[in-house]
């Protein structure tokens, strides 16, 4: 039996993920995204978020075991990536991830965006809005 193979991996400059303009918008101090970087798995850059100011974690998701241990492996000795692990997947319908920093808190949304640095002002948009009332709509599910 072969081993599965590993889609490609790089490393770009932050401002070339996808998600770069929504992060920047939603974190109550952007600058700590000068210390990010864009994951780009296959053909797709994302942000992976460092931590610093009001963000005590973050999260990146992957899509099986073996891309979550190489993006642990980019990011271990990156400055705002502290402790990275991988997480698996506690249902069949999410997606394992990459932690790092603080646990986040449970059970409660507001503490959770206050957690992962977003501005108060998106945490009551998130609150308010419909999907929010969704039992998978968690901030640790939706956002990073």
């Amino acid at each position: 039996m072969t081993a599965p193979s590993l889609p490609p991996l790089t490393v770009l400059p932050v401002t070339a993920a996808y998600d770069y303009a929504y992060f920047r918008d939603l974190l109550a101090d952007p600058s700590v995204l000068a210390t990010g970087v864009a994951v780009r798995i296959a053909r797709v850059p994302l942000l992976a978020v460092p931590v610093g100011g009001p963000r005590r974690g973050g999260y990146f998701p992957v899509p099986n075991v073996t891309v979550g241990l190489a993006v642990r492996g980019l990011l271990a000795h990156r400055p705002g990536f502290p402790a990275p692990r991988l997480r698996w997947a506690p249902y069949r319908d999410t997606c394992h991830v990459v932690e790092w920093g603080d646990v986040p808190p449970v059970d409660d949304d507001a503490a959770r965006g206050r957690f992962y640095g977003y501005r108060e002002t998106a945490i009551a948009a998130f609150l308010s809005s419909p999907v929010s009332a969704a039992p998978s709509a968690s901030p640790v599910r939706s956002r990073r």
